[in-house]
């Protein structure tokens, strides 16, 4: 008989990406909500920056009979005349529709040497060496605990089992704050990807087979990560229940910060954003059209529905997403003679981005066919820096020009893809479904959303075993997966770049082959695949890493 799992009263969750769509964190905390909102109705509270000031925010909403509850107001009221706290309480605009509360976190800026002083006395977190983001990251994350501590007091929580969850090292000052003067809050410390792990791979040095040796302390100093790499180190470390987003990130905390974690959160998701049916054809149509007619209008091209569209997406991190690899792969894919049909690969990554080209924009309006390219026909939107953009100049490194006879073009697409970009005016989702396949051959990536997020639009992809999603993909399989399981898992290491090109290349000009109903078995498999990485599925280890804090809480 096993002892029933202590369940929160209250969760009360921050990060610096709650109402604030800037990375893959803002994923899995606004797609977990809609669980979490119906095991916990209006006692899941997320707290994130008030970077909106005047601006309306999209992903944050007025409600008027919540902040017309008696109880409620009279808090906000007392929290923001007595206590000084400003903040906006909302919805998050997101399925599930969970309380968001976007604080203000200036007033706090002229108390930092102060809170930081606090900070080394009660847990040797060295602030010191404190530079960019650092500063704005634990003002903001003082402000939400401050915030957490005036609910909690106003409330009476004291009886309650309440859990406060931070989210990456820019939050670790709050909990830090919450775990010396409100001890009775069980905490939970997240560690997307470690602020270390994440500088060595993106300087060019080798990550895993050295992990083991490395000194995360000493590697600190070395990249200039000191302060960065205290307050995440601390909060692990004090944390009431330590967690990670993959087992090879776990394996990262161990060796870097010292400290193993407590329980693996994998990163699930909801796919109500994903068309059924008819719907989904319709829109796959569209997205398929849509970039053809760009390629097509660049190129001086006219490439039709037959054409293999690939792409990869994400950060851009050349060398961490595998970006590199990537083009490497394709540059070797020009000469495959296995190759029977016309690629074209698109690499949508948020550069320093210009204008949208003018010319392109022109070319689309007339709607007509060109036998002749555009200028520099690479590239959608002018970059502010291109002659010092990586994608660029890999490409002008291997002569990769969309010569018309070329079986591989490549296009690089450098912004964010919100729906008004000018030349798509496309929504990510909305044009990812049109792709035949997705490729996200990551050198480091705690998780990997892409590839999820592309099986769960039947896209199937490939990915490597240096992503948490990768590892997860081959645990389902029982061994390594393959296309025909909806993601070919590639196996990488720090010093196989060439090999890992070499199966891209192949998996490519093999999938260019398949029959289509060949295509239609790697499509389903890839849906399949993707059911089993549902919030439903995977709320099972948030709930374990609640009772593992509460309990926590409870013996001290």
């Amino acid at each position: 008989m096993t002892n029933k799992l202590l369940f929160p009263d209250y969760v009360f969750e921050s990060s610096w990406e709650v109402c604030n769509k800037v990375g893959g964190i803002y994923t899995v905390l606004s797609t977990r909500a809609k669980t979490l909102q119906e095991k916990l109705p209006d006692h899941i509270i997320f707290i994130g920056p008030d970077c909106w000031k005047e601006k309306e925010s999209p992903y944050f909403v007025t409600d008027k009979h919540l902040t017309a509850k008696k109880s409620l107001g009279a808090w906000i009221d007392y929290a923001k005349k007595e206590q000084g706290i400003m903040m906006k309480v909302g919805r998050w605009n997101v399925p599930g529709k969970p309380i968001a509360i976007l604080v203000d976190f200036n007033q706090y800026f002229e108390r930092k040497d102060e809170i930081y002083g606090h900070l080394w006395e009660d847990y040797k977190v060295d602030s010191l060496h404190a530079y960019g983001d650092y500063d704005e990251a634990s003002m903001f994350s003082y402000a939400a605990a401050k915030v957490v501590e005036s609910y909690y007091q106003f409330f009476g929580l004291d009886e309650k089992k309440v859990v406060y969850q931070a989210n990456e090292w820019m939050t670790g000052l709050g909990m830090l704050y919450l775990k010396k003067y409100v001890p009775g809050i069980a905490t939970i410390f997240t560690t997307h990807a470690t602020s270390i792990g994440r500088s060595i791979a993106g300087n060019n040095k080798p990550l895993y087979d050295y992990l083991f040796a490395y000194n995360g302390d000493q590697m600190a100093q070395e990249l200039n990560m000191e302060s960065k790499h205290s307050i995440e180190k601390q909060s692990a470390h004090y944390a009431d229940c330590f967690t990670t987003v993959s087992e090879i990130t776990a394996n990262e905390c161990k060796e870097l910060l010292d400290k193993p974690v407590d329980v693996v959160l994998p990163n699930g998701f909801e796919n109500n954003f994903v068309p059924k049916g008819a719907q989904f054809s319709k829109k796959r149509k569209a997205a398929r059209k849509r970039l053809l007619e760009v390629a097509n209008a660049l190129l001086g091209t006219s490439l039709d529905d037959e054409t293999l569209i690939v792409s990869t997406s994400g950060r851009y991190e050349f060398r961490n997403k595998g970006i590199d690899v990537y083009i490497e792969a394709l540059n070797r894919l020009l000469r495959d003679r296995e190759l029977t049909k016309t690629v074209v690969a698109f690499i949508e990554v948020p550069g320093w981005v210009g204008d949208p080209r003018q010319d392109l924009q022109e070319r689309l309006a007339l709607n007509m066919p060109f036998d002749t390219p555009l200028e520099v026909p690479m590239i959608t939107h002018w970059l502010h820096n291109m002659s010092h953009d990586n994608v660029l100049n890999m490409l002008k490194y291997y002569n990769m020009w969309n010569q018309k006879e070329d079986k591989v073009k490549l296009i690089f697409l450098p912004c964010y893809l919100t729906g008004n970009d000018g030349i798509f005016n496309m929504t990510y989702y909305d044009l990812v479904l049109g792709n035949d396949l997705c490729i996200y051959p990551s050198y480091y990536e705690p998780w990997g959303y892409t590839p999820l997020e592309a099986i769960a639009f039947k896209v199937p992809c490939i990915t490597t075993d240096l992503a948490g999603f990768g590892l997860w993909a081959n645990s389902v399989k029982g061994g390594y997966s393959e296309l025909t399981d909806g993601v070919k898992v590639i196996h990488r290491t720090d010093y196989n770049y060439s090999e890992v090109a070499d199966a891209i290349k192949d998996t490519i000009a093999d999938f260019s082959n398949m029959s289509p109903a060949d295509v239609k078995k790697c499509r389903t498999a890839a849906e399949n695949l993707s059911k089993k990485a549902l919030w439903s599925e995977f709320i099972k280890y948030y709930e374990e890493a609640y009772d593992c804090a509460l309990r926590k809480v409870q013996k001290n």
